[in-house]
This record gives C-alpha cells, structure tokens and sequence, in this order.
C-alpha cells in the first residue's frame, strides 16, 4: 500500500515562484521570526540524535538486479497458468517462448545496457517515476493511501488543538533530524537479538560510507535505501499537461493548515532553522481552530482531486490571475495539517471515507502528506504516493508516534505564547476568474459522484492471529493471503489477478515489487476446501503447509528483485520508447488480464497504525488493506457496487479464515 523519490523542478519556473515567495514571506510570514520563540536546546530540536549518519549506507547499498529473462518468462508463465484455461495457457506458452527468442532478448540487453550506464540509479526508478506523474487520473481515490494514528488515550490530549500542536512539533524534530544526517539509518536486522545493539553501531559508525552497507550485510544487517526520505517534508506534485513533476524546497520555513476550505500559512522555523517554541506554536495552530470564518462559495483545494490534465489548466488559469504566490506558499510548505469539521468516533467506515478523501473543500491532494485531525481528535496521514513509497512513510510515523508518547511538547496546562496570532499566521486569498469558478463547480460535482461511488467493509476477527501461526510453524502474511483467495473463490468461483506489494529498498532506489498471492497451491487448497467433501484434515494441512512455503519464496523472490513485474514492466517502456507495434506478449489478452488486478492487497506492518486503506485500482476490483497482529486479524476492504458486493467478500473471508483455524488447529 504504502509506497519515495527527490525530483526537482526546473529552474526558470521554480526561479520565478521562489522570487515571488520571498516577496510574499517579507510581507507575511516573515514577522514570526521577528518574535524570539526558539528553543535552542538539543533535546527540543532533534527525535534523536545517531551517531550513525542517516546517509551513511547510501553509496554503497547493492544495485538492484535485472533477472535472467529466462526466468522472468517462467515465472511469469507459472502466474499465468493460475488463471488460463489449458488452450490459453497455451496460447500464452507460445508467446513467451517467441518473446524470450525474439525480441525480449534485444530488449533485455538494452535495458542492461542502460542500467549499466546509470550506476547512481536503478533500472525501474525512472519508469515507476514516469508511471505515477503520467497517469491523468485523479490522485484521489486512484492512489492516495490513508493510515491513522492510534487514538489518544490520555484524557485531553485528544483535543484536536493539543494533538495537531504536538504532531506538528514532533514532526518538525523528525525533519531536523534527518536533514541533519542525525536520523539512525533504517536497516533491517535479520537477527535482531544479535545485531540490534550498541556493539553494532559502535562498530559500523567507522566504517568508511562507500563500504558501510558491505560491512553491515556480513553482521546479517541490511541497511535500506533513504534517497525517498528527501521528498518527505516541503515537497509537492505539481500538475502540468501530460505529465506532472515534483518540486521541493528545503529552505522553506513555513506550514500550512487547511479549515473550511482555506489555507493558512505561518512560520515554524526561525532563521537559524530552529524550531520555534511549542508556546509559539501551539497559539498559531490555536488561532487557525478557533478562526470561524465560513467555506468559501469557491475553495480552489477540490481542483486538486481532479484529472491531472484538468487541473493542470485550472493552475495556470491560476497563475495567470495573480495567484502564483499564494500556490507557492503552499506548495513549498513543510506539510499539510488539516482541521475537519466532523466527528468520526472509533466508527471504522466514518474513518475511511473522512481520511482516504472527506470533504475535497478541505483537502489538498498534491501535498507530499497531509495530517487530518477530526473535530474529536482522531488523527490520520493521507499522502500523495508518487514521491515515495512505505519505507520513507512509515519510518516518519513510527518515530512521530514514538516521540508523541514518549515527549509531547504540549500539555493539558500548557498556555499557548501570549502573543497576536494574526501578526504570525496569514490567510491565504485567492482571486478567481468566472471559468475556475465554473471548474470548481464542476470539480465538485464530479467529486461527489465519484466518491460516494465508494463502498467501504471491515472485518475484525479474533479467530486466530500471529501466535496461531508460528505455533503451526505458517507464515502470518501467507495465511492471510490464502484467505483472501479462499474468499474470492467462495464468493465467486474463481481465481483471479492478485496484487500484494513488497518493498526492494534493500536496493539502492529500489521502488516495489509485486507478489502474486495466487498460486497453483493456493488454487488446489480453496478448491479443496470448497468441495461438497472436503479432503481429510491432514490433506489440506499438508496443502496449506505448501502455500506458506511457496508464499515465503515469493516474497523473498520479491524482495531480492527478481520478481516478473518489473521486469516486464522496464521491457515494455523500451518498446513503447522505440514506437511501432508492440512484442505480442504485451499485446496478448493474457498479459492484460494478469495486469487487470482484481484483488489488490497491502498490508500495514506497523502496531504504530490502528487502521488504513486505499481504493480498488479497477473498478471491478477490491482494495484490501489488512494486518495481523498477535491474537487477531482485520481488513479493510474498498469497493465499488454493483461492480464488486463487498459485504460479501467480507463474509466469505470470515468463512475462509475459520476454515484455515481449524485445519491449523486441528490436524
């Protein structure tokens, strides 16, 4: 699900607008630093502070692989044998073995050959990047994920004013850390308890950068890369006709806000790039809360869920009225911290729909991520997934959520700055033309149609989790896997085209790779289970023993890079770039019915998140967010009626899931 790069601008627009800001900030946002509300002690300033630099594995973390074409065609054929019948595998066995002889051999040298000559890079970094700018669709909905913090339970501290005030301060030390290489490096330990230690980060701490990460995988440490985590703060997407492009701007020392639909700006960085006094702070977001200036009839932020195209020509009509300054500012914010008007509870469908999209009055979908705090304090991220992908994400929420338990900044009793909030925070305007009021009618409109369209269904089970699993020796993700496909051919009599995402940051620019959860194995099981009589227990105990087996291979697969996906994926981009006909295995009905992802699944590896999801990326398909934890499991599953009966997918999963419990627990 959760999906990070650092691409700039170019310069003479970026020069322009960065002119016009200054003018904006000397005017506006510059007389909070005027006020001297810096704490300048260490503890205050940093989450932490690593003696391993952030940087230190980037420059000698592994390339990241192109397989064998050889065996990219067999194990794209294996996937494809899971959902053809024998004359279409076939037919599709005919079409590999002359792709693989023909010209997927002069495409796979091209792409080494390319790889070879972009050390700095990897092969699928610069396509994934043209995948997600070049795709016209709306952010919303089509990519934008949401994940929620857990909820406040000490009592106050819930108040939307406290919280945004406290995860804002506790962002702002993230950002500093990690922009002053202070940030401990994310790694993957594959024996912990051997390796996670101060031993290991008093040795690799003097292990020269460009052998750092050699060092690190012979103590079975396997640093992870970092080149996302540049676009997490100040950073944006910028639409433009054809393909958007992401712009950021380290230097900016402002925030933005968004209530009722408008924007509002302030300083939080003084001109040392110390991080103003939580005081100082905490009176700005005050003042921004209780502002109760009504919606405007017109709030430019629904142009920002709109096709890219679109929205690109509302932005320059934008522009051309006078309004570049004003974009700016929030384009180059350090974030965005959104005050909703509405109260959600612990009611899962009511968190969806407000987290995932809300009121798109009140949104700003291009931000690089977007804080969302409701009127009775639940808080969630909803970020825009072209920059980067989880491990960027989740390391920034894991350390946020740590630091705002361990060290909130406000309090119950604390007293916000005396001072006059309005000098510091600026209400940004904007002038609109009869047509961008037209587009934002429009937008509206659309806006609506689109995401009531969306149906929301939660399964919350105690039937077995983690512990249920490693007692049967069973791998956690491959049994939650199994169910899905186990609920899919309950509900449908089939098996289809599966998506599970897995990272390749264990590469330098690694992106993601695909797992594909249905398998031969997974096949024999749910046809197995689904039969008028079952196979005896020991049977479908040794078949789901299988599954996980072959589950864990995959995924390791994955995870080294020699997944088919993306391979394919950097092959076909080259026969694009070339013009003229296709190879006929990308034109073949079986390549495009694999790529047509029925059951697209992601889970949320972190206790830090109490609940997530996206949308289905087809329209007859289901967007399924899980997790499992010790003694449980949950998910979260989108769809869109009449397409896809997601209360009845959620049923057949309870079925499923049961059925697994008792093969586990009884054979």
């Amino acid at each position: 699900m959760l999906g990070a790069r650092s691409k700039l601008v170019g310069k003479p627009l970026m020069q322009t607008l960065r002119t016009t800001r200054v003018g904006v900030m000397q005017r506006g946002l510059h007389r909070a630093t005027v006020y001297n509300s810096s704490v300048k002690d260490d503890d205050y300033q940093y989450i932490q502070r690593s003696k391993i630099p952030s940087m230190h594995f980037q420059k000698s973390l592994l390339r990241l692989p192109i397989p064998d074409l050889e065996k990219t065609c067999a194990r794209y054929l294996r996937s494809q044998k899971v959902l053809s019948t024998s004359e279409e595998y076939s037919a599709t066995e005919s079409v590999v073995a002359q792709f693989k002889g023909g010209p997927g051999v002069d495409l796979h040298a091209q792409l080494k050959q390319i790889d070879k000559a972009n050390k700095h890079t990897s092969y699928i970094s610069g396509p994934w990047f043209d995948m997600y700018l070049s795709d016209r669709v709306p952010v919303v909905l089509n990519y934008n994920p949401f994940m929620t913090f857990h909820p406040e339970e000490r009592p106050g501290y819930s108040h939307p004013v406290i919280r945004a005030t406290n995860t804002l301060v506790s962002s702002l030390r993230f950002m500093r850390t990690l922009r002053e290489n202070l940030l401990e490096p994310v790694v993957y330990h594959l024996n912990p308890a051997k390796s996670d230690n101060q031993r290991f980060r008093d040795i690799i701490r003097w292990i020269p950068s460009p052998v750092a990460s050699y060092a690190a995988y012979a103590m079975k440490v396997f640093p992870l890369d970092m080149s996302q985590f540049g676009n997490l703060f100040n950073s944006t997407r910028i639409p433009e006709i054809g393909k958007d492009r992401l712009q950021c701007d380290p230097h900016a020392r402002h925030m933005l806000f968004m209530k009722n639909g408008h924007f509002y700006v302030f300083d939080v960085l003084d001109r040392d790039g110390n991080i103003l006094s939580p005081s100082h702070i905490h009176a700005c977001v005050q003042y921004i809360a209780e502002d109760q200036t009504p919606p405007p009839r017109h709030s430019i932020a629904i142009l920002s869920s709109e096709n890219r195209d679109t929205w690109a020509a509302c932005r320059q009509e934008l522009i051309a009225a006078g309004n570049g300054a004003a974009l700016e500012a929030i384009d180059s914010a350090a974030f965005n911290i959104v005050f909703d008007d509405v109260k959600v509870g612990l009611d899962p469908k009511k968190m969806y729909h407000t987290f995932l999209y809300g009121n798109g009055k009140n949104r700003w979908f291009d931000k690089c991520f977007s804080l969302i705090f409701t009127a009775d304090g639940q808080g969630a991220l909803n970020f825009e997934h072209s920059w980067g992908d989880g491990v960027a994400v989740m390391s920034y929420f894991n350390e946020v959520a740590k630091d705002l338990q361990e060290k909130p900044s406000v309090h119950l009793d604390s007293v916000p700055a005396t001072i006059d909030a309005s000098q510091f925070v600026r209400k940004l305007e904007f002038n609109l033309t009869p047509n961008l009021e037209a587009a934002v009618d429009k937008a509206v409109e659309t806006y609506d149609t689109n995401t009531s369209a969306l149906q929301v269904d939660v399964l919350e089970s105690k039937i077995f989790g983690k512990n249920l699993c490693k007692k049967h020796n069973v791998s956690p993700d491959a049994m939650m896997q199994l169910g899905f496909q186990v609920a899919y051919y309950l509900q449908n009599g089939k098996t289809v085209a599966t998506y599970e995402s897995c990272s390749t940051a264990a590469f330098k620019h690694g992106r993601t790779e695909t797992i594909r959860p249905a398998t031969l194995e997974t096949t024999e099981f749910t046809k197995a289970v689904s039969q008028s009589q079952p196979a005896s227990n020991a049977g479908l105990k040794k078949l789901l023993m299988e599954c996980s087996k072959v589950h864990g291979n995959l995924t390791k697969e994955a995870a080294m890079g020699q997944g088919f996906d993306r391979h394919l994926f950097g092959l076909r981009k080259l026969a694009e770039a070339k013009g003229g006909p296709l190879p006929d295995l990308f034109t073949d009905p079986a390549y495009s019915k694999i790529n047509h992802i029925i059951l697209s699944t992601s889970t949320l590896p972190s206790s830090t998140i109490s609940f997530g999801g996206f949308a289905p990326v087809v329209r007859d398909g289901f967007g399924v967010g899980y997790q499992i934890q010790d003694d449980w499991l949950g998910i979260v599953l989108s769809s869109y009626p009449p397409h896809r009966d997601g209360a009845g997918f959620i049923e057949c999963a309870d079925k499923a899931y049961k059925i697994i419990y008792d093969v586990l627990s009884q054979a």
